[in-house]
């Protein structure tokens, strides 16, 4: 399989655009971050009257917005048996409240500015294919019914191929989240917020006032979101709560009748399924095939494994797009929301990206604005929960010591090598005059040498072959083959090494 990754949502959406920030700007909030998270809070805070200067690395939705899969529901990829018995009943229904009231929310602007994203409400189906999956999903139908949702267990789920039961879902939805975003943020603009695309946030200070800086321009705001999927930050509390995993989807040109319905298996790891019409044609969306970032030797081996997948499962269908994201998996299972002094930050969300991304803007915004939430303390960034899943928060959190050690330990087991005998579309690391080097040559033959070693907390990169980009096992840190950043924390490119004149004199 040999296509470069492009986002169905992306190719068929027409997106605003607004200039880069030039100069100094005031603001009673800076936000930073053009996805669902920092639009949906801008457009919020403006409704309640305050000035807002939003920041977008790139342009608007070109970020995680762009990459998912767009189920807006209140399923959650926890459980809420988990919740049920690691929190509380009582907790459990304030996950469903919030979870519900952020669908609303999606559907009242939907319905109030009229926007054209293939809204639809649709029924969901948690199923799986084995027998011994049964009783695990009736005890989420009763957590689930526990904690206010109308679910139940169904024993058939129409899908062609066999299935031993679900719980059923009702009164879910789906949209086309590029279009929702590109409506949002023009409402947005028209309500006075000052959208600054290709506007990269080098520094955040915070003080009174807070200043966000980019190579061209501050923004001096009393308040700072951070809608960025990850704190853009040096090394924080919040990294040592959450994870990042790579995950895969694929868009089908799809032929024939189909079923109506958001669905999701029980495989490890699982597959989420959906339909969307755009333009008269109709797309099998299929998302899977997740992993720790940097952990999985042949990123290629994941878009291989949904296709077949898809072919066993729904038949021969036609591959129109392919693409991949970045999901945050929290401690807990919760999203992390909430703030730390001026500066504030949602993030966490799983699989439950256009939810909680609404949810986060919600809660953000009535913080802000000094509105008591009955979600704050359960969301909060510093909820204190000694029964939750000790185990694992050590386990996630023993990734990144483990790591920076075996990469110093082991920096002296790197080959040595020379530059010059990396082929066209092959990445190496090599040891070349006494250092480390990252080199990619790409299928134009171009060189690109640059350092291993992340610029958020040292550890070294891995090649990703289905991305082309370095990406860091530790925090989720992704990087072009010319060191430029894709995803934070990472702030600043990985160095650039000139190797090329040295090994072509050899």
């Amino acid at each position: 399989m040999n296509q470069q990754p492009a986002s169905l949502w992306r190719a068929t959406a027409a997106t605003p655009s607004f200039d880069p920030l030039s100069g100094d700007v005031h603001a009673d909030v800076a936000i930073v971050g053009g996805g669902i998270t920092g639009v949906t809070a801008a457009l919020l805070l403006a409704r309640q009257g305050r000035s807002v200067a939003l920041l977008e690395r790139e342009t608007i939705g070109s970020g995680e917005t762009g990459n998912t899969t767009a189920h807006i529901t209140e399923a959650i990829d926890a459980r809420y048996h988990f919740i049920r018995r690691k929190y509380s009943v009582e907790e459990a229904r304030s996950v469903a409240d919030a979870s519900r009231a952020s669908l609303e929310q999606i559907a009242s602007f939907v319905e109030q500015y009229r926007i054209d994203c293939d809204f639809r409400r649709l029924p969901a189906y948690l199923y799986t294919e084995k027998r011994q999956y049964v009783a695990e999903l009736k005890n989420e139908a009763s957590a689930a019914r526990e904690a206010g949702i109308e679910v139940s267990f169904v024993d058939s789920v129409p899908l062609p191929f066999a299935t031993r039961g679900a719980v059923l879902w009702p009164d879910q939805a789906q949209f086309h989240p590029g279009k929702y975003l590109a409506a949002l943020a023009a409402e947005a603009a028209s309500a006075g917020v000052r959208i600054f695309e290709q506007s990269a946030v080098r520094e955040i200070q915070e003080g009174e006032p807070c200043v966000v800086e980019t190579a061209h321009g501050r923004v001096l705001a009393s308040a700072v979101v951070m809608a960025t999927n990850v704190p853009i930050s040096g090394f924080t509390y919040i990294h040592t709560l959450a994870a990042a995993y790579r995950t895969y989807a694929m868009a089908f040109e799809f032929g024939g009748e189909h079923p109506d319905g958001l669905f999701w298996d029980t495989a490890d790891p699982y597959h989420y399924t959906r339909w969307q019409e755009i333009d008269g044609k109709t797309y099998l969306i299929v998302g899977g095939e997740d992993h720790r970032v940097g952990e999985e030797e042949d990123s290629e081996e994941c878009y291989e494994r949904l296709s077949t997948y898809v072919r066993e499962h729904f038949g021969h269908q036609t591959l129109r797009y392919r693409w991949s994201g970045q999901v945050i998996e929290p401690h807990g299972g919760l999203p992390l929301i909430g703030g730390s002094g001026r500066i504030f930050t949602s993030t966490g969300y799983s699989g439950q990206g256009m939810t909680f991304g609404t949810l986060g803007a919600m809660l953000v915004s009535d913080l802000i604005a000094g509105i008591e939430s009955p979600w704050a303390d359960l969301f909060s960034l510093h909820r204190v929960r000694p029964h939750v899943t000790t185990r694992e928060f050590v386990t996630e959190n023993a990734h990144f010591p483990a790591h920076l050690a075996s990469d110093r330990l082991t920096s002296r087991d790197v080959e040595e090598g020379s530059a010059r005998d990396v082929v066209a579309g092959e990445a190496r690391i090599i040891r070349q005059d006494g250092r480390k080097v990252a080199v990619y040559r790409d299928q134009a033959g171009t060189l690109h040498c640059v350092s291993p070693v992340c610029t958020h907390m040292k550890c070294d990169v891995a090649w990703n072959q289905a991305e082309e980009s370095w990406d860091c096992p530790c925090h989720g840190s992704r990087f072009g083959p010319d060191g430029e950043v894709i995803n934070g924390p990472a702030r600043d490119p990985l160095e650039k090494i000139d190797v090329e004149s040295r090994a072509g004199s050899e």
